[in-house]
């Protein structure tokens, strides 16, 4: 299936890694030229932008830290310098501790939500106006976000919150740019595998109804179809992508 993404232009906020490194990746082969931000891994990203220009397209490299929103405005101001307009932003940023309720001291709460909630916010303020008539936005929550979590609970909050303000922005930007989430279930990621080690052993097999997690291109190919002209018909929706592990 032809996704019609070649020609256009794409950013992915927290692209140096796990799911947003194989975003970026599966959105070049899709034909896109790629935008790649960081927040600690500069190394990180220079690698996802090297897989994009392996793949035939161009790359950037942007600085952009979620607990500072000045700098998602310098960043906005960089991307629109430098690559101009955008036909999709992809926010696949987050940050999870695995620490019980009682423990959960005030610094890491605020840490957790400063990533995933407010961070996406003010990135996403600043972004937007990039965002050409006919673009898209895609947000990434977390299956966590309908089933609650007591070993993470703040981040199953900020990405609840998240479900929310993709709402809310699909809502603020119709009808010319579309906002959709994406809530995958536990992927195969440095950060999911945390999560997996804290699991029984027989997790999958008990729980998932599919009895695996997630592999990061299969979830980034999800996040490209979305971000696509494909789903124009699509605004305010999340898609969940777990496995079988929830049910609406």
């Amino acid at each position: 299936m032809d996704l019609e993404l070649d020609g256009r232009t794409a950013a992915v906020i927290g692209g140096s890694s796990g799911i947003g490194a194989a975003v970026a990746g599966v959105l070049a082969e899709e034909g896109c030229d790629v935008a790649v931000t960081y927040g600690q891994s500069r190394g990180g990203a220079e690698q996802a932008a090297a897989d994009v220009r392996a793949r035939g397209g161009r790359a950037w490299v942007v600085p952009l830290e979620l607990g500072r929103p000045e700098s998602a405005t310098t960043a906005a101001e960089t991307l629109s310098a430098q690559v101009g307009g955008l036909d999709a932003v992809v926010f696949c940023a987050g940050h999870n501790v695995v620490t019980p309720f009682s423990r959960i001291t005030v610094q890491e709460w605020h840490a957790v939500l400063e990533v995933n909630l407010s961070g996406a916010f003010f990135a996403l303020q600043a972004l937007a106006p990039l965002v050409r008539p006919g673009g898209a936005i895609v947000t990434l929550a977390s299956v966590a976000a309908h089933t609650g979590a007591p070993h993470h609970m703040h981040y199953a909050a900020a990405k609840a919150g998240l479900v929310n303000l993709t709402k809310s922005l699909a809502r603020a930007l119709a009808p010319h740019v579309r906002v959709n989430c994406v809530a995958p279930g536990i992927t195969l990621t440095p950060m999911g595998q945390n999560t997996i080690d804290n699991l029984a052993d027989d997790y999958a097999e008990t729980t998932l109804l599919l009895q695996c997690f997630a592999t990061p291109r299969r979830m980034a190919q999800m996040i490209a179809l979305v971000a696509s002209p494909v789903a124009e018909f699509m605004t305010g929706a999340t898609i969940d992508v777990n496995s079988g592990r929830f049910l609406h």
